[in-house]
This record gives C-alpha cells, structure tokens and sequence, in this order.
C-alpha cells in the first residue's frame, strides 16, 4: 500500500500548479492531504481526480479559505471518520480517517502557534486533547497510520538551525517533548526508521530562497503503530515535488 501524506496550501492553488498531472504519475493507492483550504463543491476538477480511480473524502473547515483535510483512496474503505469529536478541532477540520481491512489511515493538520500567544495556546490544548484521543485511538485500531502535517520538528536534526529557532513555534521545548512522548507511546516516525541523514526537510519558507538553499524545517510526518513495525517496506521525502511551502512524504506498507 502506497500512502502519500501532503499538505498542499490550497488544492485549487496546488491544482493550477498541475498537481493532478503529478496524482497521477505517483499512482499512490491513498493520499492524505491537509491545509486543502476549500469545499469539494468549488473544485471544478473533481471529474478529473474520479478519473484517475480516487474516491474522495473531505472534512473542510466551517471557516472558508482555511485549514481542512482530506483523503483521495483508491482502496474503498470499510468506513470513513470525520473529525475526532472535540468541536473546536473539528471546526477547524483538523482530521479525517478511512478504516481498511488492514490498517487503519488518518489525515491530520496540527495547529500552527506562528501568528501569536493566542494560537499558541490553542495549539497546546490540541495537542493535550489530540493526544490523548489518538492513545485512545490506537487502542480501539492497533494498526494506525498518522499522516500529517504536525506543525512540530522533533529533533535538531530536524530543522535547518536549531540554535536561532530554538525559541519558534514549532520547535519549541514543549512541542518536542509531546512529539517525544507521543512516540514513546507506540508510534513509529517512519522516515527516521529507515532514514537518519540530516538536511531532510519538508517545509521551507517563501522568504529569502529557503527553498532553493534548502533551509527547511520536517514537520510533516507519516507515523505508523509499532504493531506496523514489520510492515514498513520504505518512506521517502519527495522534495521535487513543488505545487506548495511543504513537499509530500511516502509511505510504502506491504501486507
């Protein structure tokens, strides 16, 4: 099972930049998307992305313009979850998950706490109420892939200067002792597992040719159960990928 997570900064601005072209040409058998900042209603290719064999679930935002996920599957799911319960996350449509014979798959976009005090905040008690509904989760669907943009680089390695960042939203001490802890509670960070070089990014910012010279932060993560442990044939950042700020990660599982 091919599963591509991406956090495309807008389907229809992504859609523009041939992002379909690229659907395609990955032929992966489930894509997470998140920050899909639209309703399937104002997507006019929506025929297109049923042409290429993806059924499509969407959990936007009430707020338009803003946030929201969604999951394009190949694989008709046993059942499809919209949100996780808590109104103000699924306000804001933070997750969607399909449910599959073998594994279970889920689209997630953390807060970001970037644009002040307020959304800092907020992105604390997602991450203590999130938390501790995926624990739950993983319990009810032993075998559990989180895909996503978690808006938090784990280590140093991670990040393109952790020393002048050190005090960022997103690389914050608190932030990475939740992505520690939520590790250590039964998740694999699938790119670390079978990838321990450093300058692997998947988010870079507009300013200042952070792309180009490569200076970016990996926030975005497909973490898999250790019940998938053995299933985890690769994973793989796709920089070359360019329709957004982030760039996609593949998960490769073989059942």
């Amino acid at each position: 099972m091919k599963i591509i997570t991406y956090n495309v900064n807008g389907i229809r601005s992504a859609i523009n930049k041939d992002w379909l072209a690229w659907l395609q040409a990955t032929n992966a058998d489930v894509v997470c998307l998140q920050e899909i900042k639209a309703t399937p209603d104002v997507i006019k290719e929506l025929g297109l992305v049923d042409a290429l064999g993806y059924k499509h679930y969407w959990f936007p935002a009430e707020k338009k313009g803003y946030s929201g996920t969604a999951i394009f599957s190949k694989i008709n799911p046993n059942h499809i979850e919209y949100g996780c319960g808590i109104p103000d996350f699924d306000r804001e449509g933070r997750c969607i998950r399909v449910d599959f014979d073998e594994v279970s798959v889920m689209s997630a976009y953390f807060p970001s706490g970037s644009s002040g005090d307020e959304r800092q905040i907020f992105k604390y008690r997602f991450l203590d109420e999130f938390g501790k509904y995926l624990t739950l989760l993983k319990v009810e669907h032993p075998k559990l892939v989180i895909c996503g943009d978690y808006n938090i680089c784990h280590k140093p390695i991670d990040i393109h200067n952790p020393k002048s960042n050190a005090n960022s939203s997103g690389f914050l001490p608190e932030e990475r002792e939740w992505m520690e802890n939520f590790i250590e509670s039964g998740f694999i960070d699938t790119f670390r597992h079978v990838n321990k070089e450093p300058h692997n990014y998947t988010w870079w910012s507009f300013r200042s040719g952070a792309r180009s010279k490569n200076l970016g932060w990996r926030i975005d993560y497909a973490m898999a159960s250790k019940e998938l442990e053995d299933n985890i044939k690769r994973c793989a950042i796709l920089p070359e990928a360019k329709h957004s700020d982030h760039c996609p990660v593949l998960l490769e599982l073989e059942f």
